[in-house]
């Protein structure tokens, strides 16, 4: 286990639980290169989360001392190396406890 390792919570964060919910469905169900992941947010948020590259990978160093997800060099033939990011096991826990969550928050909502 990483030192950074817990039983994660998303109101630690609130300011960047989303964030790091999206990333983690994302990354659930590709693995994927910072800057494609950068892209697909933007993508899957309509335009209303454009990142900054300094803070994703700052968020992403982040996330991976939390043990949520890992990373690997890949080589690109005639480009830069790359690292790709993917979901742990236990990341995949704390995506499947958010998604939870959010549905109950949901229904809880919904009957009112």
């Amino acid at each position: 286990m990483s030192k950074g390792h817990y039983d994660y919570c998303w109101h630690n964060y609130p300011e960047q639980s989303w964030i790091q919910f999206l990333i983690l469905r994302i990354l659930y169900e590709k693995p994927m290169h910072g800057y494609r992941l950068m892209e697909e947010m933007e993508a899957r948020s309509c335009g209303c989360h454009k990142s900054m590259s300094g803070s994703m990978y700052t968020l992403l160093r982040r996330m991976e001392e939390k043990g949520l997800i890992e990373s690997a060099w890949e080589k690109v033939e005639g480009g830069p190396d790359r690292r790709v990011y993917k979901v742990t096991k236990f990341g995949a826990e704390v995506l499947q406890k958010g998604v939870w969550k959010r549905l109950s928050a949901g229904r809880l909502l919904s009957m009112t």
